[in-house]
C-alpha cells in the first residue's frame, strides 16, 4: 500500500543551485507528459496513495501543473503538495489558481537567512526576496507551508536566524536537510559539504526556535547519535512511504531505496540503541569524512 506518490513533472528550474540533486537533468530530460502524469496518479491512487507531491526541478514551470492538481483532486487525493523553490508564489494569482484546483500544501525552499547567502547558492539574484514573499503569500492564503532548507557549508551558521524568519512568516513546518552529495553537490563536494559534528550547535539552535513556538521542525540525513535530546525532530521517523516517478525511472518505494541504497551505516552502528530505526548518513558522506564522528548511543550512560 502506498501512502504518497512523488512525481517529478519537469526538471526545468529558474534556480541553478550549487547543491541540486538533479544535476544536469534539466539539460537532457523532457517534461513528463500529461498522459504519464495522469497514469501515475491513477495507478498510485488505486494502490492506496492519498497524498501526492508534484516536484522537479521547479514544478510550476510545467505548463500543465494546474491541470495535474485538478486531476489529483478529482481522483480523491487528500494532500496535494507542490515541492518548489517558491519564487512564482510571489505572484498570488498562481497560488489562487492552484488553490481553486485543489492544492492544499506547499513545500517551498529557503536556503539562507540573508539574500546574499540564498541567492549565492541558487545563482538567481532576487530569489531570496521572491521566495520569502511566496512563503508569506502561501501562509496567508491558508496553505500548509512545509519548508525545506539544504544544509551546506555556506549556510549552516544562519540556521537559527533562518528558523526565526520562518516562524515569523507563519510556516506550518520546516526541515533542515543535510546536503545529498549527488548531482551538483557532488561536483561541488570540496566546498559545499560541512562536517556534521561542526554544524550541530547551529542545527539545534534552529530547531529550538520551532520547538519554542510550537511549530513542527525536523532534520533529515542526520543520524540519531548526533540528535540526542532532539530525537523527535528526526524526519525519517515520519517520512511517508511510497513511490517516486523520476524521469524514465519509477522507484517503487523511495523509503526502501533511501534505507537500502541511498544511506548507509558504519562499523560501530550495530551496537547503537537506535540501530533499527536510524538510517545513517547518505552513503557518500563517510567517503569524505569517515565514521569517527558517529558514536553509538548505548543504553548504559557513560558507556559510549
Amino acid at each position: 500500500m502506498y501512502t504518497r506518490i512523488d512525481i517529478k513533472i519537469t526538471f526545468r528550474c529558474n534556480n541553478k543551485c550549487d547543491f541540486c540533486a538533479q544535476g544536469h537533468k534539466r539539460d537532457i530530460c523532457t517534461d513528463r507528459t500529461p498522459q504519464r502524469v495522469y497514469a501515475d496518479l491513477a495507478a498510485a491512487y488505486k494502490r492506496g496513495a492519498r497524498g501526492v507531491v508534484f516536484t522537479g526541478g521547479e514544478p510550476t514551470m510545467h505548463p500543465s501543473v494546474v491541470d495535474f492538481v485538478a486531476r489529483a483532486k478529482k481522483l480523491g487525493y487528500q494532500k496535494i503538495q507542490l515541492q518548489t523553490n517558491g519564487r512564482t508564489f510571489a505572484y498570488p494569482s498562481l497560488l489562487e489558481r492552484l488553490r481553486k484546483a485543489g492544492a492544499n500544501e506547499m513545500g517551498p525552499s529557503l536556503h539562507g537567512a540573508k539574500a546574499e547567502t540564498h541567492d549565492g547558492l541558487t545563482h538567481a539574484p532576487g530569489s531570496f526576496l521572491q521566495t520569502v514573499s511566496g512563503i508569506r503569500n502561501a501562509a496567508r492564503m491558508g496553505f500548509n507551508v512545509i519548508t525545506n532548507t539544504v544544509i551546506t557549508s555556506a549556510n549552516y551558521r544562519e540556521l537559527p536566524a533562518l528558523a526565526g524568519i520562518l516562524v515569523k512568516l507563519g510556516v506550518t513546518q520546516y526541515q533542515f536537510a543535510f546536503v545529498h552529495i549527488i548531482g551538483s553537490a557532488l561536483e561541488n563536494k570540496k566546498w559545499i559539504v560541512p562536517k556534521k559534528t561542526e554544524i550541530m550547535p547551529w542545527v539545534k539552535k534552529g530547531l529550538d526556535a520551532g520547538i519554542k513556538s510550537g511549530i513542527a521542525c525536523y532534520t533529515e540525513a542526520i543520524p540519531f547519535c548526533l540528535m540526542q535530546g532532539y530525537e523527535n525532530c528526526v524526519a525519517e521517523r515520519i517520512i511517508p512511504e511510497g513511490p517516486v516517478a523520476d524521469g524514465d525511472k519509477f522507484i517503487e518505494n523511495y523509503g526502501d531505496y533511501r534505507r537500502n541504497e541511498g544511506k548507509t551505516k558504519g562499523p560501530r552502528c550495530r551496537t547503537c540503541k537506535y540501530f533499527k530505526i536510524c538510517e545513517g548518513p547518505w552513503r557518500e558522506y563517510p567517503e569524505i569524512y569517515g565514521w569517527k564522528e558517529f558514536r553509538p548511543v548505548l543504553d548504559k550512560p557513560g558507556s559510549r
